[in-house]
């Protein structure tokens, strides 16, 4: 009885044949045993139509006797790869070839699934052939654990028992997690069904938040220093009361300045670029501006529309000023 050969090309002798030859055939068997468990293998797949794939009895180095196959090629149509109706392994096959057209992997005949690459997919697949359903073989994508879904970048996520990526949702090293397209990050409550959401404007300036390094105090307010630093300021009308300042000082714009000159007078300094709606409170802590006068320096802006300097001399003055421009400067808002 002449010898026998499995789907794989692995040649299957019967008692009594091929005398003086086992060794070599045995050794082919055993170096197709290892191909197929772990071989390599690229297979051009060029132009259009069909390619089949097909073993050599007997013999090495067929692609369909391989663990991992690379398809290349220029593709110019839509492209099948098949193999014989008695062939069952399982593969990883790369999708190497160029050209924006499917690749289609499936058996040769009969109506079983198979697995399609889609126009712009280069990736690798798992595959696995098999007569499973007993009539028709099959042929399906393995995705147990899992293989990234999506492109290069983008955060993965459960899409019906598969990973999924969105180009929405992507991780980037330098910036860290990016929200496209103004989707929100929705804090759910304690049931799912209502939510706090956060999205960019519609069209905007790019800019960076720095959240303050702790809670703050009761009823503080967040106060940002215009260039996205953020921190917890006194929520009283607007102004930032300081602890009593007794000699030269540079006031901050929304600053509440008690100035005591029991000591002698001194200069309270203005802001040194403000910009239009900034204030300055001022009063006199000890009732003392008529013997000891406060200065309020001008800070190179105008006050009341004057290059010059205020003097304040009248005891237990209170007083706010808010910047208008630079050809008025600093106005009082009351007096």
């Amino acid at each position: 009885m002449a010898s026998s050969y499995t789907g794989l090309g692995i040649e299957l002798m019967v008692t009594g044949e091929n005398a003086g030859t086992w060794g070599t055939k045995t050794n082919t068997n055993l170096q197709l045993i290892s191909q197929i468990s772990g071989g390599y293998a690229t297979q051009a797949v060029n132009g259009t139509g069909a390619t089949t794939l097909a073993v050599v009895d007997g013999g090495t180095g067929a692609a369909l006797a391989t663990r991992v196959i690379k398809l290349t090629g220029t593709i110019t149509g839509n492209i099948t790869v098949t193999i014989p109706i008695d062939v069952e392994n399982f593969y990883f096959i790369e999708n190497a070839t160029s050209g924006a057209y499917t690749v289609e992997f499936k058996y040769v005949s009969g109506s079983g699934s198979s697995v399609t690459w889609s126009a712009t997919d280069k990736t690798s697949k798992i595959v696995n052939a098999t007569a499973d359903d007993g009539t028709n073989p099959n042929i399906k994508e393995i995705t147990v654990g899992g293989l990234p879904g999506g492109s290069n970048t983008q955060v993965q996520y459960n899409n019906s028992g598969a990973f999924g990526g969105d180009a929405n949702f992507v991780w980037d090293a330098s910036t860290g997690l990016n929200i496209g397209s103004q989707k929100e990050l929705r804090l759910q409550d304690t049931t799912g069904g209502e939510y706090i959401g956060m999205k960019a404007s519609g069209t905007t300036t790019s800019y960076t938040l720095t959240w303050p390094a702790a809670t703050g105090s009761a009823d503080q307010i967040l106060s940002t220093n215009g260039s996205g630093v953020l921190s917890f300021v006194d929520n009283s009308g607007g102004t930032s009361w300081q602890a009593v300042k007794t000699t030269t000082y540079t006031a901050v714009a929304g600053e509440g300045i008690f100035a005591n000159t029991s000591g002698g007078a001194w200069t309270l300094t203005l802001p040194a670029s403000p910009t239009i709606g900034d204030e300055v409170a001022v009063v006199d802590y000890a009732g003392t501006f008529d013997t000891n006068n406060l200065t309020i320096g001008r800070n190179s802006k105008n006050i009341q529309g004057a290059a010059a300097d205020l003097t304040v001399s009248t005891e237990r003055a209170a007083f706010t000023l808010v910047f208008s421009d630079n050809t008025q400067g600093w106005l009082l808002k009351n007096k």
